[in-house]
């Protein structure tokens, strides 16, 4: 009898197919959207593991503090790095870079990219890998050299020829600079900074004849001891007003971030939009099961006689409750595994157009069907329930 009852609810759908479409629609969306919920979550979580996974945990980054936009306000400079790794406590080493935008060309090919002016220790504390040529000593930020080491993104725009970078001579802003080393692919960003995407020369250079006052300066520092960050977070701020001669009234021009605080800030970032995008999931999904609950009410309507007819020849009221319930059910289910269909295979197809950072999720795809069915069951009960009390008599006799 029950399979009957199953293939009774499918003819029904089928016979309405325009309507049953525009039933599921909502489903479909719905579902898709939690599955792209899930997938924006996890890529915004990826993104910040990516973006921060060159940094130690007990990193410091030190920066310019933009007030009121003017960056120039600021007294801090890529030499302060030194200072602090001399005067202030719990200090293992300490790297100052400089970092702005700049034209970049090679032959006919013209491009922006960042110009990094860094000292001898950035590559290190970096975990860089220098794949061909060598990496910014100590004499080449003393000579002012003009150099520079570029990432993989640069060669690949400006050598694609397969041309050997090393020794060649590119036009960085209106100054020629020789390439003095290759760095081998990151893949992510460190901190502020893309390495793949950048142009990296001494800071001397970057300061005197590319940047000028223009740049943002930072500075990485690493703790010798990750429990002492704080302590070391205190003295380098003592060292850095008063080498900059600030008052006591007057705030600090620059700011210290370490790793932990950023990484526990950009988390809870990704956590709030993930949260706000399945509360819009869940709306869509609310709101597709009320469209639901109205269809079925207007089956219902339409399909009295036919209800009446089925308890005059013996249909139970279980029966006339379980192939209406049944119909929503099929509804929901179908919808949510298109949505399914839809949403997994959308994050591949975003990810090649790098739209936005999205990551698979196996948790997505089984809340979003999940929130599928139940809104089907939930939604469409009362139609159903409705359905299996009519009166038969009346039921006959209704037009």
């Amino acid at each position: 009898m029950f399979i009957e009852i199953v293939k009774m609810a499918f003819e029904s759908l089928w016979s309405k197919k325009t309507r049953t479409f525009l039933s599921m629609l909502g489903i479909i969306i719905g579902t898709a959207t939690v599955i792209a919920v899930f997938a924006i979550g996890k890529g915004a979580q990826k993104s910040v593991s990516d973006q921060f996974q060159n940094l130690s945990a007990n990193s410091i980054l030190i920066t310019s503090n933009r007030a009121r936009g003017n960056i120039s306000s600021s007294k801090l400079i890529t030499s302060d790095a030194t200072l602090i790794l001399e005067s202030a406590e719990n200090i293992e080493s300490a790297s100052g870079a400089i970092q702005g935008n700049l034209s970049v060309s090679y032959n006919s090919t013209d491009k922006n990219y960042a110009v990094i002016g860094v000292d001898e220790n950035f590559v290190d504390m970096s975990n860089l890998v220098i794949e061909k040529g060598r990496s910014i000593e100590a004499n080449d930020i003393d000579d002012k050299l003009m150099g520079a080491l570029i990432g993989s993104t640069v060669v690949s725009d400006l050598f694609s020829d397969g041309t050997d970078p090393v020794g060649e001579v590119i036009s960085v802003g209106s100054k020629k600079l020789e390439i003095i080393g290759v760095i081998k692919k990151v893949g992510s960003r460190i901190g502020m900074i893309s390495v793949d995407e950048s142009v990296i020369v001494p800071s001397s250079t970057a300061e005197k004849s590319l940047l000028g006052d223009k740049g943002q300066v930072m500075i990485n520092v690493l703790v010798s001891d990750l429990n002492n960050t704080g302590l070391a977070t205190s003295t380098i701020t003592s060292v850095l007003r008063a080498e900059h001669g600030l008052k006591i009234e007057q705030e600090d021009d620059f700011r210290i971030m370490d790793a932990g605080s950023m990484v526990s800030a950009a988390q809870e970032s990704a956590k709030t939009m993930s949260a706000l995008l399945t509360a819009i999931a869940a709306i869509t999904l609310l709101v597709s099961g009320i469209g639901i609950m109205n269809v079925m009410f207007v089956t219902v309507a339409e399909r009295t006689k036919e209800i009446g007819i089925a308890k005059a020849i013996g249909g139970k009221q279980s029966d006339i409750l379980t192939q209406f319930l049944l119909e929503s059910v099929i509804l929901s289910t179908i919808g949510g595994l298109i949505g399914i269909a839809i949403g997994q295979l959308a994050i591949p197809i975003i990810t090649h157009f790098n739209l936005i950072t999205l990551a698979a999720s196996v948790n997505g795809p089984i809340l979003g069907f999940s929130f599928a069915v139940i809104v089907g069951v939930f939604f469409g009960f009362y139609p159903a329930f409705k359905a299996s009390r009519l009166d038969p008599v009346d039921s006959l006799r209704s037009e």
